[in-house]
């Protein structure tokens, strides 16, 4: 009980961190500290490392060359510090697998906790790090070139960035949970399967705004001081649902795959 105590207070702590170097806001503190002590009651500090690694390595490529990202942060719906909402669409299946896992041991709930972060450090990869590609994404629903930060692009860079996160994940997994080369090929390729949902989901379903005023578009509600319109997209499907979907979806069917080769 008094290790449960403690490391809600740790969680707390951690957050507030977060809060003060920026990458989280006030409500994105809380929410990380929720999702990191519901992670550590089902996977204890093994789970805590690979949600930092994904955290950490998050934030990194997040403020890598910022200066370079400020018009692609226009066009998105949220950028900087993460609020509840991000840290809920990139770390809640994780926490839900966690707390799964807490009341029943079965293996397939890591394996759903895994992929879902492995899915996240992909898409958060693949957004970061492509945007700093030279050439113009290739919007998968048109086929054509679009403005960097477009949801549902893809390019060359974004894509071999979304492997590595995945792989990173998938790779430590290896490590830390004792892995074979099968299990780890299934965090990995499904990591990756969950940027592929987030690219066709936002492509084709995820909602695009006009400014009325300018006619900038973009994933924003607001811009140039008035509501946009909508010109694309289901009302309820925002990029951080976007995200929350993929992870989960990319986990179950992992999960699927997992009780087929490993029967319980």
């Amino acid at each position: 009980m008094l290790d449960s105590v403690l490391m809600g207070v740790i969680m707390l702590l951690l957050g507030y961190a977060g809060y003060r170097t920026k990458s989280l806001s006030k409500s994105g503190a809380i929410a990380a500290a929720v999702v990191g002590y519901a992670i550590y009651l089902g996977f204890h500090f093994k789970g805590l490392l690979i949600l930092g690694v994904f955290f950490a390595t998050s934030s990194y490529w997040s403020k890598y060359k910022s200066e370079a990202k400020e018009k692609m942060e226009e066009k998105l719906a949220k950028g900087g510090a993460r609020d509840w909402r991000q840290v809920f669409a990139n770390g809640g299946a994780a926490a839900l697998f966690s707390i799964l896992y807490y009341f029943d041991n079965s293996p397939i709930w890591l394996i759903g906790f895994v992929v879902s972060l492995a899915s996240a450090n992909s898409d958060t990869w693949a957004s970061e790090i492509g945007s700093l590609s030279k050439k113009a994404p290739l919007c998968i629903r048109t086929f054509k070139r679009v403005e960097k930060g477009t949801s549902g692009a893809v390019s060359g860079l974004g894509t071999i960035a979304a492997l590595l996160g995945s792989l990173l994940i998938s790779l430590i997994s290896v490590w830390i949970f004792n892995f074979d080369l099968l299990l780890g090929s299934i965090v990995f390729l499904f990591g990756f399967f969950g940027n592929v949902v987030d690219t066709l989901v936002g492509a084709f379903y995820q909602q695009l705004f006009r400014c009325k005023k300018c006619g900038f578009e973009t994933e924003k509600r607001m811009h140039c001081g008035q509501p946009t319109m909508r010109i694309k997209g289901i009302s309820f499907i925002e990029n951080d649902m976007v995200n929350f979907l993929s992870g989960l979806i990319s986990a179950i069917i992992a999960m699927w795959v997992f009780h087929f080769f490993f029967p319980l």
